[in-house]
C-alpha cells in the first residue's frame, strides 16, 4: 500500500522503503505489547462476520428519539465501506450518517487531518449544529483530536477500540502502521495528546476480546474519557456486531 509519485527517482523510492522498513522493525519498549496471539487469531474471522451482515436485516432497530448527524471515521488501513453496515443500521434508526470522505485511512498525517477537519466544519455549517464523531480504532484517536480543535462543531465523540491511552505501541498493529504511514506511531504529523480528553462528551467502547488494541489502551483511565463501556466483540467486530451498533445507538440517544 506504499505509493510514490511517478517522478520520484527509483533510488529515492528505494531509500524511502528502507527507511520505512527500519521503522517497522524498531524494538518495542520492555513490558509493551498488544493482546495475546489467541486474541489476534480470532480477528481473522471477520470476513465470515461481514458476509453474515451483508445478508442480515436491520429489523427491530429502535427509532432515534433525537436524530443526529454522525460522521464515521474508519480505522487504520480500513476503507469507509468497512463501516457501511453500521452506517446502514444508524440510518435505519433515523440518524444522518456521513463518511469522512478520504477513502482508506493510511495514517495520522497532516494532510489527512486537515482534509477531514475541513469536512467536519462544512458539515456543521450546513446542518447548523454540531455533529457526532464515531471513530473506529485510529479513526477514534483522530476524532478526539478533531473535537479538541473544534469543540463548537463536535457535540460528542464515541471511540470504538481506539488506542488513546497508555503506550501507543500497546497493540499488534504499530509496526505495520509505521511502515505504511511513514512515521512513528507516537509521532503523528500534527500536534496531538491522545490521552487528553476532548472538551465534549467522550465515550470509549472497548472489549476484553480485542485482538489488535490492548483493552487498557481502548478503555482509558478516569479523566481521559467521560465513561467507558465494555463490549464482548473482537476489534473487527466493533463495526460488524449488533452489540456494538446497539451501544452506539444508545450513545446517540443519550443526550
Amino acid at each position: 500500500m506504499l505509493s510514490f509519485p511517478m517522478q520520484v527517482p527509483f533510488r529515492d523510492r528505494r531509500a524511502e522503503i528502507a527507511r520505512r522498513w527500519s521503522l517497522a522493525v524498531e524494538p518495542a519498549a520492555d513490558g509493551t505489547g498488544g493482546p495475546p496471539l489467541r486474541r489476534l487469531l480470532a480477528e481473522f474471522g471477520w470476513p465470515l462476520l461481514a458476509l453474515r451482515r451483508m445478508v442480515s436485516k436491520g429489523a427491530g432497530i429502535p427509532r432515534a428519539t433525537n436524530p443526529k448527524t454522525v460522521m464515521l471515521l474508519p480505522g487504520f488501513g480500513a476503507h469507509p465501506l468497512r463501516m457501511r453496515w453500521m452506517a446502514g443500521e444508524l440510518e435505519q434508526a433515523g440518524h444522518t450518517v456521513k463518511r469522512w470522505g478520504l477513502g482508506y485511512n493510511l495514517g495520522a498525517t497532516e494532510d489527512r487531518f486537515r482534509k477531514v477537519e475541513a469536512r467536519i466544519l462544512s458539515l456543521a455549517e450546513r446542518t447548523g449544529e454540531p455533529i457526532v464523531l464515531v471513530g473506529w480504532s485510529l479513526g477514534g484517536v483522530m476524532a478526539r483530536e478533531l473535537a479538541k480543535a473544534h469543540p463548537d462543531r463536535v457535540s460528542k465523540v464515541v471511540t470504538l477500540g481506539s488506542p488513546f491511552s497508555g503506550d501507543p505501541r500497546a497493540n499488534n498493529g504499530w509496526r505495520a502502521y509505521q511502515a505504511i504511514a511513514g512515521h512513528r506511531v507516537d509521532e503523528p504529523e500534527f500536534d496531538a495528546t491522545p490521552n487528553e480528553k476532548p472538551p465534549v462528551e467522550t465515550v470509549a467502547l472497548w472489549s476484553p476480546c480485542d485482538g489488535i488494541v490492548h483493552p487498557r489502551s481502548a478503555c482509558g483511565r478516569p479523566g481521559e474519557r467521560d465513561r467507558a463501556v465494555a463490549l464482548r466483540c473482537t476489534h473487527m467486530g466493533f463495526v460488524l456486531t449488533r452489540e456494538a451498533v446497539s451501544a452506539v445507538l444508545l450513545e446517540l440517544d443519550a443526550d
